[in-house]
């Protein structure tokens, strides 16, 4: 197993380190993931709740379960491991965050430079105008219409069988194609094209770190491997971080 002082020593050499999130980072916060041993996809079927084509046919159903996990969402605080990212940009060290979580809690925690492939749960738009509001609390009506036009209003997610958003995802590329490091954090690597991101800092000759409870699709293209909950993990780097450069 490899070693925190390794991975920190790493970063330390680096000159743009980014880090790519996904589920398991907040499930220290009380967010269920959605694929692992009690994953939200072993309960739910992805095709009746988060499809366009679902969200046609049912709008209801679909937002009563989105409106459940906005409940949780909005009761969520950041846990170390968002806090730690935020700090570790604050120093410099690490120059973005591409996150493939909706929830909201990289920017709460206090990140700055955050690229959201997925969109965010607390916004919705219009599926006729375009219309967008931001919500600082789930919505009473279900399913919300817009007041601009009295269409329905859909979550501001990417949903299966759609496009990332241009903007976002060209900001990714962006940041990605800089990056001589990517803390791959709590993702299962299978969700594309999001999952390019570590494979793209490889081919142009980085490192991947990979902070993760269990083996994923992206372990086999690993140059560190740090086992553990992310908090604990994030923490212990950041540790390791602060007594490095003390010394320095």
């Amino acid at each position: 197993m490899d070693t925190i002082e390794e991975v920190v020593e790493k970063i330390l050499e680096s000159k743009y380190c980014i880090a790519f999130t996904g589920s398991g980072i907040s499930v220290e916060s009380g967010i269920p993931s959605f694929r692992g041993p009690n994953g939200l996809w072993k309960k739910y079927r992805p095709e009746e709740l988060a499809t366009p084509q679902a969200f046609s046919r049912d709008p209801i159903r679909v937002w009563e379960w989105y409106k459940w996990r906005m409940e949780l969402i909005f009761k969520a605080k950041p846990n170390p491991a968002h806090r730690v990212l935020a700090e570790l940009e604050r120093l410099g060290f690490l120059k973005c965050i591409i996150t493939q979580n909706i929830d909201d809690l990289h920017r709460l925690a206090g990140s700055k430079c955050i690229v959201e492939l997925h969109g965010n749960i607390k916004r919705a738009r219009c599926i006729s105008c375009g219309y967008r509001v931001t919500w600082n609390k789930p919505p009473e009506e279900i399913p919300p219409h817009c007041p601009r036009c009295n269409s329905l209003l859909r979550p501001d997610v990417v949903w299966f069988g759609e496009e990332l958003p241009r903007d976002q995802w060209m900001k990714a590329l962006e940041h990605t194609n800089k990056a001589d490091l990517v803390l791959v954090i709590g993702t299962s690597g299978v969700v594309y094209p999001a999952a390019m991101i570590p494979y793209i800092v490889k081919e142009n000759g980085g490192i991947v770190v990979e902070i993760n409870i269990e083996d994923t699709a992206l372990t086999n293209i690993a140059d560190y491997i740090l086992r553990g909950r992310a908090g604990e993990i994030l923490e212990s780097i950041y540790r390791v971080l602060k007594q490095r450069i003390e010394r320095l």
